[in-house]
């Protein structure tokens, strides 16, 4: 039973990386944008974009926060304590972010605006390298278990958590460029489907670079996910490689359908190639996921609520991602 619910755990985290990534990736996009005249029509494109979703994209968060902290206590107890800092500041960013894009749309001075456009697009980037670092000190077994709290701060100013973060940032940019590049399409834009099209597939050549590099860093730093990685997670990193090819030749031909299926798989993968890289352990060599389970009682109630949720929720979610896809959402609609 507590294999099954760390399953729906990760469900949940690989849904918040395809949906609130690209959410946080498409405020990377508006703070390169440029100044108000050269980024008002890509900020245009994001906020039309994500207008209608960026809340409910952050409903897997809250999932996988209570998940884990009532499926797996102890782990979620090492988690919090140790990792303090990256938590915090990732909290304070989503507040941050999601308040500065709803006051930037009411607010009409232009200083105002630019502040309020300012901390949208700064906590988007912040907010995605928090969680990629305290993935990186939870992979590389930075996090000691029993409830305890690790090194404030080296365990997650490290190799491999800087290298998490820097991944996630990019992964999130990626994510945001080839929905835009479809959204662009979607609402008639040619200037922009061109403008998001190179910068997707700029930043698809930085992600795997990025991902390259990180293969020799995680040797070295973290050799139990390393080894993982190269051996019975194997099939998840290639298919996400294969993916990744894929996506970016799709592209270069300017498909953006294809192209935006095959790079939801590529992130997929990814993140399901780092849950079963690191199995069964929960904290890497430290606390298994059996060990760090809570009672069947709990277990069961999570099974039950999680099944309650799937049919009450995940149809009402795929109805406003499809009202959203064909542009039923608008106001003058």
């Amino acid at each position: 039973m507590d294999d099954a619910v760390a399953v729906v755990l990760f469900f949940g985290v690989t849904a918040y990386a395809i949906f609130g990534g690209a959410d946080f990736g498409a405020g990377f996009w508006d703070l390169v944008a440029g100044g108000p005249e050269r980024g008002e029509r890509p900020r245009a494109v994001v906020a039309h974009s994500i207008g209608p979703v960026w809340e409910a994209n952050h409903v897997w968060l809250i999932f996988c926060l209570v998940v884990l902290w009532t499926g797996f206590p102890e782990a979620f107890a090492s988690i919090t304590l140790t990792l303090f800092v990256p938590l915090s500041l990732a909290a304070l960013g989503i507040v941050l972010r999601g308040s500065s894009f709803a006051f930037r749309k009411e607010v009409s001075r232009t200083s105002s605006r630019r502040n309020f456009g300012a901390a949208f697009a700064g906590s988007s980037v912040l907010v995605p390298f928090c969680m990629g670092a305290v993935a990186g000190a939870i992979a590389s077994g930075r996090v000691p278990a029993g409830g305890k709290a690790g090194d404030l701060w080296s365990s997650w100013l490290n190799a491999t958590s800087i290298l998490g973060g820097v991944l996630a940032v990019t992964v999130c940019a990626y994510l945001a460029a080839v929905y835009l590049f479809f959204d662009a399409r979607r609402f008639g834009d040619p200037a922009m489907v061109e403008y998001f099209r190179r910068r997707a597939v700029a930043v698809a050549v930085v992600t795997g670079v990025v991902a390259l590099i990180g293969i020799f860093l995680l040797r070295d730093d973290s050799p139990y996910v390393f080894d993982g990685l190269t051996s019975r997670a194997l099939p998840f990193v290639i298919i996400s490689a294969l993916c990744g090819v894929g996506s970016l030749v799709l592209l270069l031909r300017d498909v953006a359908r294809g192209a935006r299926i095959l790079a939801i798989g590529a992130v997929a993968t990814v993140v399901l190639g780092w849950g079963v890289a690191q199995w069964d352990y929960i904290l890497p060599e430290t606390l298994t996921v059996s060990q760090a389970a809570a009672p069947d009682g709990t277990l069961t109630t999570i099974l039950v609520v999680f099944v309650i949720a799937a049919i009450v929720i995940l149809p009402s979610l795929g109805l406003l991602y499809v009202l959203d896809q064909k542009s039923m959402l608008e106001p003058d609609q």
